[in-house]
């Protein structure tokens, strides 16, 4: 056997079905079936997901007071704002420099450059 060999473990649909069918019954979580039978809990997770077994996921729970969200909801707010007056400042540099533009060919300037240069911009 070489060095860089592994060893590719198949598992067959009854067996993960039974492990899933042991988690299921609560005696034992996915660590120690894990270890009982020699498979990593990320495999068992795999499982879980791949015949939509949600009812085994870890779920999680978040807990906030009403303080922490309506924080979050003044903050949100914020930066909505925030973007606005960006897109605003954007749109707003946008015109300007399309007036001068204008202004220095109608004035007959080669250049926005040479216009600013003239008028200190």
């Amino acid at each position: 056997m070489y060095k860089n060999d592994k060893v590719i473990r198949r598992y067959s649909e009854p067996f993960k079905l039974k492990i899933l069918d042991e988690l299921t019954t609560g005696k034992l979580n996915k660590y120690q079936l894990g270890k009982l039978y020699g498979i990593a809990p990320t495999t068992i997770n795999e499982w879980i997901r791949k015949y939509n077994r949600k009812d085994l996921m870890n779920t999680r729970i978040k807990v906030e007071t009403k303080d922490e969200i309506t924080r979050i909801k003044a903050l949100q707010k914020e930066i909505k704002q925030l973007k606005q007056l960006l897109l605003k400042k954007d749109l707003d540099a946008l015109v300007l420099d399309s007036y001068l533009e204008v202004a220095a060919e109608q004035l007959g300037y080669k250049s926005v450059t040479e216009l600013k240069k003239k008028l200190n911009i």
